[in-house]
């Protein structure tokens, strides 16, 4: 795994006016799929890549699907993208990166993480996210919209083509900053939005108290949707049980015992 920021391109890849008319009404499609679909294209135009998603990291929490496309249609990139945001996004080389603070300058940059199907130690996050859907190679372009948001738009190759060699890579630099503020438009117009009531508390929560976990905040996410212990185990793969643990040790760390006052502590205004 290697990670590096991304410099203003030595070369200019030059795509057709009709990808970029294509590129820029996806940001505002209906359809949530078509930025990934669009991505996809554009990028196959000059290398083959099999698949796009664009996950939103929001408050530590767990990620959310923000655009997803494949070439064999369907749902099934949906679905892995479901399994990995449940199950495996906490063992993601990307976490590195998303979890450091950083500073204004930083925030403003472009960061490629390349993450290789042989570089995954937990066999069943292998199996689920790169045999299965039969990758060999992850590129991940990391942008920060927001204060305490990430954006990530991942290219997978299929394993016939191998892993993405160092030509290939530039090409995928050079086309990283329209990639970047198209996924960020998509998610001003598209994204945020669905945040809501509850992202926000959440947001306030997680300021009061930086040590929460990323279950924890997950546990607390779904509280403040007004989901059950049920639904949440549902949500995060786990026993209903393992939610109320999670629950209470977030209640300690706050000095709450409530969800009413998990409320309260949200609605409480934030000293200057």
């Amino acid at each position: 795994m290697r990670s590096w920021r991304i410099s203003p391109p030595h070369r200019n890849e030059q795509i057709s006016i009709s990808r970029a008319t294509e590129l820029v009404m996806s940001i505002s499609h209906a359809d949530a799929d078509a930025l990934a679909a669009s991505i996809l294209k554009t990028v196959g135009d000059t290398l083959p890549v099999s698949q796009c998603t664009i996950f939103a990291y929001e408050f530590d929490a767990r990620p959310r699907t923000v655009s997803a496309a494949d070439h064999r249609g369907g749902r099934f990139l949906r679905d892995v993208a479901d399994r990995y945001a449940t199950h495996f996004y906490a063992l993601d080389g990307n976490r590195a990166i998303i979890g450091q603070p950083h500073d204004k300058p930083a925030r403003d940059a472009l960061v490629l993480h390349q993450q290789q199907s042989e570089e995954i130690e937990n066999e069943a996050y292998r199996a689920a996210c790169y045999a299965q859907p039969n990758v060999s190679d992850r590129l991940s372009l990391l942008v920060q919209p927001m204060e305490s948001v990430w954006l990530s738009i991942n290219l997978y190759r299929d394993r016939a083509y191998g892993v993405f060699q160092p030509g290939e890579l530039e090409r995928v630099e050079s086309l990283a900053p329209l990639f970047a503020h198209a996924a960020k438009g998509h998610y001003a117009l598209n994204g945020q939005h669905q945040q809501g009531s509850a992202a926000a508390m959440l947001a306030r929560v997680r300021r009061a108290c930086p040590a929460l976990t990323s279950r924890e905040l997950d546990v607390l996410r779904g509280t403040l949707e007004g989901a059950s212990a049920v639904e949440i185990a549902v949500q995060m793969g786990v026993k209903p049980a393992s939610v109320i643990t999670y629950q209470k040790r977030a209640y300690a760390r706050l000095g709450i015992s409530s969800q009413r006052q998990l409320f309260a502590l949200c609605m409480t205004p934030e000293l200057a």
